[in-house]
């Protein structure tokens, strides 16, 4: 029996506005559910809107379902956009979604939720409380049904067996699969899989006894908000292009790149879709068993390109510029590197030198130090790791031997202390704020990086100012202002620093 009862922050005038223009911008942020059919669905659905009086709202997926609603078949709630931006400030349970959704609870090496609770520095109770007051449900149910959200987006994008789509979702039984499965949507995946194909045929070359080896690539489409820049920051990585690491093809408008998450290497290529918001991604995995990590790779691949931003809510952080005159662009988004580890190295290489410079040193650490492999028949390189790292002589790159030997002690830093974060590399020599500042931005896809201290920030802002009869006469009239900036763009800074960046051709060089 479906509970009627409406549970969302936005107002149902809002909802019902988006959801009858089929909105886009509000894709993730609320769910439609019909009480009459007993389904929710995206405010993109295709379907025939239904009557206002027949429907509820709800801020999240899990409470939809927990209302007695199933996913719709056509605009597939599986893969919206993820939005939590209406838990506000709670932090704590932010970082414990954030957990769940990179597996902590699920997999071979799944904990427990009181593990979880300990990690996040809190008693178990008191997580469940959090759960039960922002998502009404529990912890374990939250995570299962994550997992079986992105059981659901496998079974309708990809050719995966049903075991490798179990597999992938964190699932450790095929019949555990099964069962929640179809006690949750009332349908078994094998004839979700054929509702979502409109056909009954056998024409896939499905096995669900044995793991494929992945010759061909995983292809799956992963949706955002609009708007998004997808030639500014095409063109960002592309300045900052590392061979055999990194590829651009600007007529495709597609990118591509090795990489190494948590163990698990291989690569992927990206390119917008022409009618659809989304981005249409291929992965390949260079090991089988690394099927189990797909649900990481793609929330990696969503923080790399920032798709879960809400690009209508951050463009008020940037008010501080557009009241001087600055032009803005309001698809401007965080792109992001494949590892924070990553990201610091290439604000050391970066130090004092331009970003012509900075790069083609980059180039000459990933050809001496990274890991080479061998993909579909071509030969591509990683970024190399803390440990090697930490041991390289450095001596191809023409630099000062102060920065070489910064970089080797990050390396020995991050290998020996794996869970330390940006902010312990303080203790480092030769790494200071703006380093950390850099890699939490590009490596964390930290939000709230405002870099007033960057030369670049600095002559735009002069700049700006200038142009708006509001001229910086003193280093601490700067300061006073870019500290008055940072806390009217919090926290979205790292979006202003990126606004700024991308003012005019040469600081989108500097960044």
């Amino acid at each position: 029996m479906v509970q009627i009862n409406s549970d969302c922050n936005i107002t149902a005038q809002i909802c019902q506005q988006a959801r009858l223009s089929r909105d886009a911008r509000f894709d993730g942020q609320f769910f439609t559910g019909v009480l009459t059919t007993g389904i929710y669905c995206r405010s993109i659905c295709p379907a025939p809107a239904p009557y206002e009086k027949n429907v509820r709202y709800f801020d999240s997926a899990i409470k939809a379902a927990n209302a007695g609603l199933r996913p719709c078949l056509r605009c597939r709630p599986d893969s919206a956009p993820s939005s939590f931006a209406w838990l506000g400030t709670q932090t704590t349970l932010m970082r414990a979604i954030k957990l769940i959704e990179q597996g902590f609870l699920s997999g071979d090496n799944a904990g427990t939720v009181e593990s979880l609770a300990q990690k996040l520095g809190i008693s178990s109770r008191y997580l469940h409380k959090l759960f039960n007051q922002g998502m009404g449900t529990s912890p374990k149910r939250f995570a299962l049904y994550q997992q079986l959200m992105f059981a659901k987006q496998l079974l309708h994008q990809t050719q995966l067996s049903m075991t490798e789509v179990a597999m992938a979702a964190g699932f450790n039984s095929i019949r555990r699969f099964n069962e929640f499965f179809k006690q949750q949507l009332l349908l078994t995946p094998s004839d979700l899989r054929q509702k979502s194909r409109g056909s009954t045929d056998d024409t896939h070359p499905y096995n669900d006894n044995q793991v494929r080896t992945y010759i061909k690539p995983i292809t799956l489409a992963l949706s955002y908000r609009p708007p998004l820049s997808w030639s500014k920051m095409l063109a960002f990585y592309a300045f900052r292009q590392v061979d055999n690491m990194e590829v651009i093809d600007d007529e495709l408008g597609r990118y591509g790149r090795t990489f190494s998450f948590d163990g698990v290497d291989g690569f992927f290529y990206v390119s917008p879709n022409i009618d659809k918001p989304q981005l249409d991604v291929s992965i390949y995995l260079l090991d089988a068993n690394d099927i189990k990590s797909l649900h990481h790779i793609v929330l990696q691949l969503r923080r790399m390109f920032d798709l879960d931003a809400d690009m209508v809510v951050i463009r008020q952080a940037l008010l501080p510029i557009i009241t001087l005159g600055a032009q803005i662009d309001s698809g401007l988004r965080i792109p992001a590197t494949g590892s924070v580890f990553e990201a610091a190295c290439r604000a050391v290489l970066g130090q004092q030198v331009s970003v012509l410079q900075a790069t083609k040193l980059l180039n000459l650490l990933v050809k001496h130090y990274g890991t080479t492999l061998l993909i579909d028949g071509k030969t591509w390189r990683l970024f190399p790791t803390p440990e090697t790292i930490a041991a390289a002589s450095l001596d191809e790159l023409n630099m000062p031997g102060a920065r070489k030997l910064a970089l080797n002690a990050l390396g020995k830093f991050v290998h020996q202390h794996a869970d330390s974060t940006p902010d312990d590399w303080l203790e480092v020599k030769g790494i200071g704020p703006w380093t950390v500042a850099y890699a939490k931005m590009r490596g964390l896809s930290d939000p709230d990086m405002f870099l007033s201290s960057d030369l670049v920030i600095k002559k735009r802002l002069y700049a700006l100012h200038e142009q708006a009869g509001q001229s910086i006469e003193t280093p601490k009239s700067y300061l006073s202002i870019a500290a008055d900036m940072t806390k009217q763009a919090s926290p979205w800074g790292s979006y202003l620093t990126f606004q700024l960046w991308d003012h005019d051709p040469v600081a989108a060089k500097n960044g």
